[in-house]
């Protein structure tokens, strides 16, 4: 039979790279760690770990081991949820979200819910998808609020990574501009057009974007700032630092003096959507959901 506790500490290791690391998550000595490790692979017949002077690789069984332990850890959770839910009479439910996206989607759809089902107890935490969706492979929130761009979603990718996807919207990123900016009345702006600007980010992962789409236009972005909110950014924008690039949902509320361009194709686009562990929901889930749904179908609304 294959120990829990073993699978947990080879689920820190996996997370952190290194025993020691591992060890000060879980308040053990690195050689504790090392003997829990040494006494699953004998259970299993199998090296989970690939041991080297730069730390410790997973082996593919330490990957399946992995998931197991992820699934296993997210069973336990639902469960702790179900027996708490006994003694309350109310269920609990944890919502990851990114800023934007909450903002705009998320306190429209938690009111319908609340009014199909008033019992429910709901805990929101602000968290970006790459340390929100292991959060809910683990069972330690109900479902996230995510987005991702043209690549696939952070983390473990693929048909065996442990999530559902529900989509939501494309978001496409626009340029913005002071209204006096000489490029500001243009229908749509190709990116080359902007080689000469000076930027101000609202988003670390937006820079990564922004440095791979201008190097396909054949320059180099020149960054005067960078943020982790989009309001700010625009702000500075408007102050005359330079020239931002926002999503579609992070437009509002309204600057004066700032104008948002399209941007031309290839368009910068995240895709928002919201992440479950499986597609058999209870019903609180099902019913944020749709209404994730109906308010990202009209997000004016909200």
């Amino acid at each position: 039979m294959i120990d829990v506790q073993r699978l947990r500490v080879l689920r820190m290791v996996a997370e952190h790279g290194s025993f020691n690391q591992a060890a000060q998550a879980l308040h053990l000595t690195p050689s504790a760690v090392s003997q829990q490790v040494a006494a699953l692979e004998r259970s299993l017949g199998a090296q989970v770990v690939a041991r080297s002077t730069r730390g410790v690789t997973l082996t593919p069984a330490g990957r399946i081991m992995v998931g197991a332990a992820e699934s296993v850890a997210a069973e336990l959770a639902q469960a702790k949820q179900q027996v708490d839910r006994l003694g309350s009479g109310r269920t609990q439910l944890t919502i990851a979200t990114f800023t934007s996206g909450g903002r705009l989607l998320l306190p429209g759809a938690v009111a319908r819910l609340t009014t199909a089902h008033p019992d429910t107890v709901i805990h929101v935490r602000e968290s970006e998808p790459e340390d929100s969706l292991p959060l809910v492979r683990q069972g330690a929130v109900d479902l996230a609020l995510a987005y991702h761009f043209d690549g696939p979603l952070p983390g473990r990718p693929g048909p065996n990574s442990g999530l559902a996807w529900t989509a939501l919207l494309d978001d496409p990123l626009h340029v913005v501009l002071p209204e006096g900016h000489a490029l500001a009345g243009r229908e749509a702006l190709d990116l080359a057009e902007l080689a000469d600007e000076p930027w101000v980010l609202g988003c670390l992962k937006t820079e990564t974007y922004l440095r791979r789409y201008a190097d396909h236009a054949g320059f180099a972005p020149e960054l005067r700032g960078t943020t982790t909110d989009y309001f700010f950014a625009r702000s500075l924008v408007a102050a005359g630092m330079g020239i931002s690039l926002v999503p579609s949902i992070a437009l509002t509320p309204r600057i004066a003096g700032l104008r948002a361009v399209p941007i031309a194709s290839p368009t910068p686009t995240r895709h928002l959507g919201v992440a479950t562990r499986h597609r058999r929901h209870h019903p609180q889930v099902r019913t944020l959901i749709q209404a994730l749904q109906e308010q990202a179908a009209a997000p004016d609304e909200t």
